[in-house]
């Protein structure tokens, strides 16, 4: 039996434990964050749309890096892009993803400064 709810039904609290389809999907999505490069484009992408110049600057890597985790995110269904001309703008699918970008970031930074954790 799949794991779905009916399109109706709120996303912000689910009762019941989680269903393999669910977790799998999870996974997945902490997979591709798993990367400090794609962490970085996306944590860019949380602040706006952005094209591969300004997401080759701001996270430092290749040209030829950047469009090949570009795909892979666009792929696993992350980010989307449009045309504009002749560069591709890309953005992130979500406020789900951008939220979890910004909290593992926000956890990062209490590991890394020594602040205490909090609620």
């Amino acid at each position: 039996m799949p794991d779905r709810e009916p399109p109706s039904a709120p996303s912000l609290f689910h009762a019941q434990p989680p269903g393999p389809e669910r977790l799998t999907v999870a996974a997945d999505v902490f997979r591709m964050l798993s990367d400090p490069t794609r962490l970085c484009l996306l944590w860019t992408l949380a602040q706006g749309e952005a094209d591969v110049g300004q997401l080759t600057e701001a996270s430092g890597a290749s040209r030829t890096a950047v469009s090949q985790h570009l795909a892979k995110l666009r792929l696993a269904g992350l980010v989307e892009a449009r045309r504009e001309s002749r560069h591709s703008i890309y953005r992130m699918r979500d406020g789900h993803l951008r939220r979890l970008v910004l909290e593992a970031l926000n956890h990062a930074d209490h590991v890394v400064t020594g602040e205490p954790p909090h609620e």
